[in-house]
């Protein structure tokens, strides 16, 4: 991306720069315009502008996100082992169409009561809630601390524990989740899950103060990759304690349809690569018109994908709730999958990945789980 920048009574011709560096500790060098008519003090705010030039920082080689998040994201070996990540993934801090994904992020289809056009600053602080409240029964999802209000993180771990009182739909046609579990029976009935709106470009709020735009900011605690001592390889921490809705991580990686992830998974079979399991997005399946046949979009992290590709997974008992996140889609076709709920620091990261290990059908493979949970549904001999 480029940065203009627009000095106020620029000279028409070039003339000598001088640089001043204030010191490593604050990382910058000021470049002063020299004047010898007026720049009596080189300090001088008055006799000349200043104009900083952060330099740049040093690529930390121990940060898996490459300065794509605003924290570095460090990566942490066993003792004595010589560990190294994949070298066929790319981190990414946003997620990426592969082919045929269709994707419509157009700003023509987010209609105006559909946004907040009367907001200024924290949409939080208003006396009344904006538009972007009604998604969640005009209350915001979020409380002042950017953490998910606690009834709405209950009803979360309610929709994907499978609770029987969540409410659910039948596909009337051809299930698109069955198709691609490779069955041809009838739709077995879908959780609808309850999504969280947080306001986008065409919202008049602050982009960054206010406190309905949290999973749009990426990852702000402090997250590292660590080499489990359970045989599960590489999983995920925090390294300081976290409140309960805290957001912890988006789930990113390459949009797939159904018939490119067949695909893609017969050509991994014949070559016996690795791969990960993917995330459907399946949560408003059976409210969208447009999906029909193979439309149906779900992210494979295995190439392309971010700190989450690392998290474990853990039955029954996680400590991870994925919540699905309306941002710059109306339609819901594409949406964002977020984690969050509450741990302590140095504890590891994990969720539930919904796997039915008894599923022969299934194009991915069950892995052999490890998770240790009480409640592990794993139970091949």
């Amino acid at each position: 991306m480029k940065t203009f920048v627009v000095f106020a009574g620029a000279p028409s011709a070039p003339q000598a720069l001088e640089v001043i560096n204030t010191g490593e500790s604050s990382g910058e060098s000021v470049f002063l315009h020299q004047n010898s008519r007026t720049c009596t003090d080189r300090r001088s705010f008055f006799s000349c502008a200043p104009v900083r030039y952060k330099k740049k920082q040093r690529h930390d080689p121990n940060d898996i996100a490459k300065g794509a998040e605003s924290v570095p994201i460090p990566f942490v070996r066993a003792p004595g082992g010589d560990e190294s990540l994949p070298e066929d993934f790319t981190y990414t801090a946003v997620a990426v169409a592969y082919e045929k994904a269709k994707i419509e992020i157009r700003l023509c289809k987010i209609e105006q009561d559909n946004c907040c056009t009367a907001c200024f600053g924290n949409c939080l602080k208003k006396k009344w809630p904006c538009h972007c409240a009604r998604e969640t029964g005009g209350e915001f999802a979020y409380n002042e601390d950017g953490c998910v209000k606690k009834e709405l993180l209950r009803q979360a771990v309610r929709e994907t524990q499978g609770d029987e009182a969540c409410r659910r739909v039948t596909c009337e046609k051809e299930c698109p989740m069955e198709v691609a579990r490779g069955s041809t029976e009838k739709c077995r009935g879908h959780i609808v899950r309850r999504f969280i709106k947080e306001c986008w470009v065409k919202c008049t709020c602050h982009k960054k103060l206010c406190g309905n735009r949290i999973v749009q900011q990426g990852v702000r605690y402090k997250l590292e990759v660590f080499w489990t001592p359970t045989g599960k390889g590489w999983g995920v921490r925090t390294t300081e304690d976290l409140p309960m809705g805290a957001f912890v991580c988006e789930y990113i990686g390459e949009i797939l349809t159904n018939t490119e992830l067949d695909e893609r998974n017969e050509e991994r079979f014949l070559k016996q690569s690795r791969h990960f399991y993917p995330i459907y997005l399946d949560s408003d399946v059976c409210t969208e018109r447009i999906l029909e046949d193979d439309h149906l979009l779900c992210l494979d992290c295995t190439h392309y994908g971010n700190v989450a590709r690392f998290i474990n997974h853990r039955c029954g008992d996680s400590n991870l709730v994925d919540i699905p996140v309306e941002i710059e889609c109306p339609d819901r076709h594409f949406y964002h999958a977020s984690f969050s709920i509450s741990f302590r620091a140095m504890e590891e990261l994990t969720w539930d990945y919904q796997l039915d290990f008894a599923d022969e059908n299934h194009p991915i493979k069950a892995f052999r789980c490890k998770c240790g949970s009480r409640e592990c549904k794993d139970t091949r001999e």
